[in-house]
């Protein structure tokens, strides 16, 4: 087939990106003839190595991107469009970003009324919602979800057919982390080897609640909380106990230095971060609003708290993976968990859906939660 793939900018270690040269070096393998839809220039070499010819869309927003989508589509001759973002139209659109009508009713929940009023004025916004609706409603033969969480805002939201959406979880790569990882970081950063450490990764700290993760931390004596990542801070700060680490390039390190993952996310589709870290074998306490959260059982591999405000279940949680021996004994249940969620199975699953088989073999979902 002639497939064409659809992705707006380019971050070299951006998640979406990942994702899209995985499946596409995939595609490229299977014989498949591709073109990459974007507003920017991805570079010569990755494309060259994944088999993909760009097409450069000139846009101002998203609604400009999805017209002039529409416009250069029919010169291409596609068996198939697949795309990772919002447009009008295509064969198969991937909501790894969630919906985002579902995402401003969550976000006004935790701010001012004032704020919401004059977001809601924002082109921006109004763009991707008018674009989501095309898509959800008619615009996409058929759509993957993230988590089961979506596919019930999509459907909630916009009353799109059930049949028309399947669920395939986010996957990751292996990583490889040094033996000597967690007492080297812990050295480092001048903690020792029985001190109980939280680990918080992801920008935007906003959106994933990092403020509720500091004071849930606080309200336990001796935990330190490490960020990782970059954001914004409103009315607190930094000190001994809550440690900002900046972007950083060695996540596993950190995550082999932790003790427990704390991501009280106020809307994440399939958070990435905590698949990570329960590969690493961390015990994760995040929120329902995170699709991650349908693949761990509470209590046993983690906490899921109802709301990410809600500090003092945070706090309790945190408290209860205090004990070291619990958190040894858990490890390779978790780890092994977590290695069931890998990129491999993902881009197996979609390429099902892709090339038109998923009607006979239908993808795992998250219900499948070890692997069985």
């Amino acid at each position: 087939m002639k497939v064409g793939l659809v992705r707006r900018g380019y971050a070299a270690t951006g998640g979406a990106e990942a994702y899209l040269l995985r499946l596409a070096g995939e595609l490229a393998r299977r014989g498949h003839e591709l073109v990459l839809f974007s507003d920017v220039a991805w570079p010569k070499e990755i494309l060259a190595a994944h088999g993909l010819t760009p097409v450069i869309l000139e846009a101002s927003g998203p609604r400009d991107f999805a017209n002039g989508l529409e416009n250069v589509r029919p010169h291409h001759g596609l068996d198939l469009l697949f795309s990772l973002e919002r447009v009008w139209s295509c064969d198969l659109y991937r909501a790894g970003d969630g919906v985002h009508a579902a995402w401003m009713i969550r976000r006004a929940r935790f701010e001012p009324a004032w704020r919401t009023f004059f977001r809601g004025f924002k082109s921006k916004h109004r763009q991707m919602i008018e674009l989501e609706a095309a898509l959800f409603t008619f615009g996409a033969v058929r759509i993957i979800a993230n988590s089961h969480m979506v596919k019930r805002e999509i459907v909630e939201n916009y009353g799109t057919l059930e049949e028309k959406i399947v669920v395939i979880p986010n996957g990751l790569p292996a990583q490889a982390v040094a033996p000597n990882a967690r007492s080297a970081v812990r050295a480092e950063l001048g903690l020792a080897d029985s001190d109980y450490v939280a680990l918080f990764v992801g920008s935007g700290w906003e959106r994933k609640g990092l403020r509720f993760a500091v004071e849930a931390a606080r309200r336990n004596a001796g935990i330190t909380l490490l960020v990782a990542g970059r954001g914004k801070m409103r009315g607190w700060r930094a000190d001994e106990r809550v440690r900002l680490l900046g972007p950083r390039g060695d996540v596993p390190r950190l995550l082999a230095a932790a003790d427990v993952f704390i991501l009280p996310t106020l809307y994440d589709p399939f958070s990435n971060a905590c698949l990570e870290a329960l590969a690493a074998g961390l015990p994760v306490i995040t929120t329902a609003a995170n699709g991650f959260a349908e693949i761990i059982e509470p209590g046993v591999e983690g906490e899921v708290v109802a709301q990410a405000d809600e500090v003092f279940a945070l706090a309790a949680a945190l408290e209860r993976w205090r004990e070291a021996a619990r958190r040894a004994e858990m490890r390779p249940r978790l780890a092994a968990l977590g290695a069931g969620y890998s990129i491999e199975r993902n881009v197996r699953e979609t390429l099902a859906v892709i090339e038109g088989r998923a009607g006979k073999t239908e993808p795992r979902t998250d219900t499948d939660r070890h692997g069985k």
